[in-house]
């Protein structure tokens, strides 16, 4: 539909401190730790934890440089609930977010938020690969690592850990100040950070294993996927950078690989949305530069069904990147004659149309798509259409219920500013201005467009009632996030 992006980078510094022990590896042993004297409550509440999980979030937002692409959005999570239904202890609720970096890496962080760098999607060969990944990240949230790594520096150094917070978040505002003060900050502790995570690393590929064959994924994806990193280490001056936030030494591997033998054999085939999804990626996304290969796509079109169906897609998606909208619309139109509803086909199809000004065209597409009413893709596609379409009235009704059901997805509230202004209801675009700078933790810009909300409406109005209580909500949440910005 259309892609948002932000501009500076974040500095994946979280899985410095995150850190599993070996232990015998059977395929059936319950993924829950035993009882070693720390549970982390003593440290951090999974209530303070979300509210931890929230803040950084908002801050990644803010100056990370998110896709935020409905579609792959959507398959993330997808494929990361599929993970997380099949996980035990699970505390929180879970959600995963997509970089545009071509390093290869991933994080989770407090409160359920796992984090994947567009590149792993270059990486990844199978969906399995990929689910191998994710499924490691869970591990390391249900097993609260990172908790637990406060706890370990609480007793041993808290000023340490503290420091190391205020320096996380300075390192997602600037990473080059952020790694320094980082560096500065655990080098009196560093070679305890690097054995605990050492062992949390091991424990989370032990308990993610068990996750990703319970939610019928290849187990042996994770060793190889493994090494896949280790040989780039080997033949590389510099080692890739999952490796430098998930330390990887031959006894990891070798466990992984061992807790793979001894899980029943299995053939999973990628589904058609993985390659859709890595189509998607590496020809929109991977910081600017168009790695949709020619010699990926012959492949796919010699391999199986979906890989042919991805193989057009991505020839299609590579033609309206560069703005060749008749090819483009000549690759996609087999694809959507024969799955009208597929919501990839009409995602592009929409482009394309807006493309060459036919709003009117992606507009009566839309409308008549199935289930469009439980597909968000679909509804943010359609709002999108009626406002290129100069349509900003039919384009309100869809938004405000969109953000209704989607508080925190910046798209919906970026289409209704847009919407409003359109429409010369000036309060209204500033609340949803609000609302996306709130999202980027920006508190303070958020309060001082809802006053200007409030000062433009009738005293005394509901309408101004209601602006007046969101500046109230805003400033409980800035309370609340004060301790954290003073790391």
């Amino acid at each position: 539909m259309f892609k948002r992006l932000k501009k500076t980078l974040v500095a994946t510094l979280m899985t410095t401190l995150l850190a599993a022990q070996t232990v015998p590896a059977f395929a059936d042993v319950a993924d829950q730790l035993p009882d070693m004297g720390t549970s982390a409550g003593s440290t951090l509440s999974i209530g303070q934890e979300m509210q931890m999980g929230d803040f950084y979030v908002r801050q990644l937002r803010g100056s990370a440089p998110l896709i935020n692409d409905p579609l792959l959005v959507q398959y993330i999570n997808g494929l990361g609930m599929r993970l997380v239904s099949h996980a035990n202890s699970v505390k929180t609720p879970f959600h995963f977010f997509l970089i545009n970096n071509d390093e290869i890496n991933a994080f989770a962080f407090f409160g359920g938020n796992v984090v994947l760098h567009s590149a792993l999607f270059r990486y990844a060969d199978n969906e399995s690969q990929l689910a191998s990944v994710m499924a490691h990240e869970i591990s390391h949230v249900t097993q609260r690592h990172l908790a637990r790594a406060m706890e370990d520096q609480k007793r041993n150094a808290p000023l340490t850990w503290v420091g190391a917070l205020g320096s996380i978040l300075l390192a997602m505002a600037s990473p080059q100040a952020g790694m320094a003060a980082l560096t500065g900050t655990l080098a009196g502790t560093q070679q305890g950070v690097i054995s605990f995570t050492q062992q949390n690393e091991q424990e989370a590929d032990r308990i993610g294993i068990q996750v990703l064959q319970r939610s019928g994924f290849d187990p042996q994806a994770m060793p190889t996927f493994l090494e896949k990193l280790l040989d780039q280490a080997r033949y590389s001056t510099r080692p890739p950078e999952i490796l430098l936030t998930h330390p990887l030494p031959e006894s990891r591997l070798a466990d992984a690989r061992n807790r793979a033998n001894q899980m029943r054999p299995i053939v999973v085939q990628s589904s058609e949305d993985f390659y859709m999804a890595k189509a998607r990626t590496l020809g929109m996304y991977n910081s600017g530069r168009n790695q949709l290969s020619s010699d990926l796509l012959d492949a796919w079109s010699k391999g199986n069904i979906r890989e042919q169906h991805a193989a057009q897609y991505g020839r299609a998606l590579q033609a309206m990147e560069a703005k060749n909208w008749d090819e483009a619309r000549k690759q996609l139109q087999p694809l959507l004659s024969a799955q009208p509803d597929n919501q990839w086909y009409l995602d592009l199809a929409t482009d394309i149309d807006l493309g060459q000004n036919k709003a009117t065209d992606a507009i009566n597409r839309l409308k008549n798509a199935p289930g469009i009413k439980q597909n968000p893709v679909l509804q943010l596609n359609l709002a999108n259409a009626y406002v290129q379409g100069g349509q900003p009235a039919q384009a309100a009704t869809i938004l405000n219920r969109y953000t209704f059901s989607h508080p925190d997805d910046g798209n919906g509230w970026d289409l209704l500013a847009q919407t409003e202004a359109a429409l010369g209801n000036r309060d209204q675009e500033l609340a949803a201005r609000a609302e996306v700078m709130a999202l980027g933790g920006r508190i303070d810009q958020a309060i001082s467009l809802l006053s200007s909300a409030s000062a433009q409406v009738k005293l005394g109005s509901l309408q101004q009632a209601r602006y007046d209580a969101r500046i109230d909500q805003f400033r409980e949440l800035q309370k609340r996030f004060l301790q954290y910005q003073k790391m």
